[in-house]
């Protein structure tokens, strides 16, 4: 019997046991909790029929021209610097990055090596061309320093009065200050003054894609999205932008539908996964939410070369959001300490006694990872990935147990206490250590131990911002269910303030952890075979913002806010060609 075969009969055996003797443990020692989560809306036969005519060779090489039309059109030898930085700023928001690394990393490296000479960048009068030269350079790993804005601050080291009025100046400041290090005062003034001056101006008298660029700045800067996730908008605002190349707007429509197609076909299978799995139906006080999962594994990266790390990940967000429920809602002290110890031996033997849909729960999560340690071993090259992967899962099951102790005892931590449990739940070095090897192969890379050891401030600030982010977007309904204490309750009774200040320490904490990613970042050498893994970690803390803080609980309730016009809009409706 091969593996996948032995899966498959571990599977069946999973539902044959509800014809079993039923758990010994009486249901009236523990009353279970409802979080009223709503059914589903992404039912498995929509998704089934998403099939976007939108791949095969004939869109191949219409794309492969396209990209061959705008490097022998726009990617050549030219003195205008502005020029060549606002088409490398357009194509990083057309998400068209892949196809032009190479003309993209001559033409930056070309005006690094003249920036005291070039006469098309003025670094002292033009707020504009300063900032997106800043911010180009920033966000690409070069290393650009603050005091280029100098010559705009006064004496007393803020902003010109002279320059608040200058909008599409302001704009193009505040994206260039969010990639801010930490001790960079300047950026933190600007920062400061141009979110002012940009609330204080005319909205309304500006040219209608200024007004929208400058609105979802305010609300979140473009560092802080997903990139994917805003692509139709920017491709939209494009078009009716005269001075944008046509042929360009052609690649990123075409290429938009093109990755729209291969993502339609990783969903339906991991749809096909999900319900053959059948777990709704043993789990119903838990969350079926197979789409969003998906987006979070889109959102961490869309390339049409990553299926199966987005189908991986997928499984992985999808067990945590379970294994959440079963600790949050479900399952009593007693039976949660059964689970972990079921988690940290690796043991199905350690649930006996357990209410089946715990037993259920278990099964899955162990025949799952089973399923995904081999596919990395047998794709990537790697060894012995399973003992990993079960590690990261025993600990975010135990930071889980500590959360759970904490609710059985209506125990309130200070917030110290609190983060050193809550950055473990907040799931990062689950989906981390899954990425790591999803991502990278065995030969040349350094062991996952070692590296997440040299880059342990990465890996708690990219769970600082996931757990706050969290507690921002969701602290609301879980105060109300009664559920363990969030750092805004933590901070409020440990401080003794009100929940306003709580929340803007939360996020002031927010800003500080992005300072640190963003070092962490500039100061990585960039390695090829780890620049993959490297990019898709800081999406990580992309997609929380995405989940939580545009639209509230991103799990929670699916028709919130614009949400399920997002992923109508990215996963089920093309563009006209």
């Amino acid at each position: 019997m091969d593996f996948r075969t032995h899966l498959q009969a571990d599977e069946q055996q999973i539902f044959e046991c509800q014809m079993q003797s039923q758990a010994s443990y009486d249901l009236t020692q523990h009353e279970r909790r409802s979080a009223n989560y709503k059914p589903n809306i992404w039912k498995h036969g929509f998704l089934e029929s998403l099939d976007s005519k939108y791949h095969g060779d004939d869109y191949k090489k219409q794309s492969e021209k396209l990209i061959e039309d705008v490097k022998n059109m726009m990617f050549v030898e030219t003195e205008d610097s502005i020029a060549q930085l606002e088409l490398v700023d357009i194509i990083t928001k057309l998400s068209l990055t892949n196809h032009f690394e190479k003309e993209i990393k001559e033409t930056l490296d070309t005006i690094a090596s003249v920036e005291n000479n070039n006469p098309c960048i003025s670094i002292t009068d033009d707020l504009y061309t300063t900032a997106l030269y800043f911010k180009i350079l920033r966000q690409q790993g070069y290393k650009v320093s603050q005091d280029l804005f100098g010559g705009f601050m006064d004496e007393e080291g803020t902003l010109k009065k002279s320059h608040l009025s200058d909008v599409k100046g302001m704009l193009e400041l505040l994206e260039a200050s969010n990639l801010a290090l930490e001790g960079e005062d300047i950026l933190d003034e600007i920062k400061a003054s141009s979110m002012v001056a940009l609330r204080d101006s005319s909205i309304c008298n500006l040219d209608n894609n200024l007004a929208k660029h400058v609105v979802h700045a305010l609300e979140l800067s473009s560092h802080r999205r997903v990139r994917w996730f805003n692509v139709k908008g920017h491709i939209d605002a494009y078009e009716k932008d005269n001075q944008v190349n046509t042929i360009l707007i052609e690649l990123a429509r075409l290429n938009f539908n093109m990755v729209q197609a291969k993502l339609q076909k990783d969903l339906r299978e991991a749809s096909k996964w999900w319900n053959n799995l059948g777990l709704t139906q043993h789990l119903n006080f838990a969350r079926d939410r197979l789409v969003e999962c998906f987006m979070c594994a889109v959102g961490l990266n869309f390339q049409p070369d990553y299926t199966s790390f987005r189908i991986w990940l997928t499984k992985v967000v999808n067990l945590v959001l379970i294994i959440d429920d079963v600790y949050d809602i479900y399952g009593s002290l007693e039976e949660l300490k059964c689970f972990t110890t079921a988690v940290d031996r690796w043991d199905v033997g350690e649930t006996e006694g357990l209410p089946e849909c715990m037993k259920i729960c278990f099964q899955v999560l162990y025949n799952t990872t089973c399923e995904i340690a081999h596919e990395i071993e047998e794709e990537n090259g790697w060894n012995q990935v399973l003992p990993r992967l079960r590690k990261v899962w025993a600990d975010f099951c135990k930071a889980l147990l500590v959360e759970a102790e904490w609710y059985s005892r209506a125990y309130t931590p200070s917030l110290e206490e609190y983060l050193s449990i809550g950055c473990i739940s907040s799931s990062v070095s689950v989906i981390l250590v899954h990425t790591f090897f999803s991502t990278t192969h065995h030969q040349g890379i350094q062991e996952i131990a070692d590296f997440l050891h040299k880059n342990e401030d990465l890996v708690y600030n990219l769970s600082l911002i996931v757990r706050l982010s969290n507690d921002l977007g969701t602290s609301a309904a879980e105060q109300e269910r009664g559920d363990a204490p969030s750092a805004i309750l933590c901070y409020m009774r440990e401080v003794n303030v009100c929940e306003d200040i709580a929340k803007k320490n939360i996020k002031d904490m927010i800003e500080n952890a992005w300072k640190k990613i963003n070092g962490k970042c500039l100061r990585t050498p960039q390695v090829p075979s780890l620049s993959p893994f490297i990019n898709i970690t800081t999406n990580i803390a992309r997609v929380a913002h995405s989940l939580y803080q545009q639209d509230g609980d991103g799990f929670g309730d699916q028709e919130q806010g614009t949400r399920i016009l997002m992923i109508q809009s990215l996963l089920v409706q093309p563009l006209l060609l």
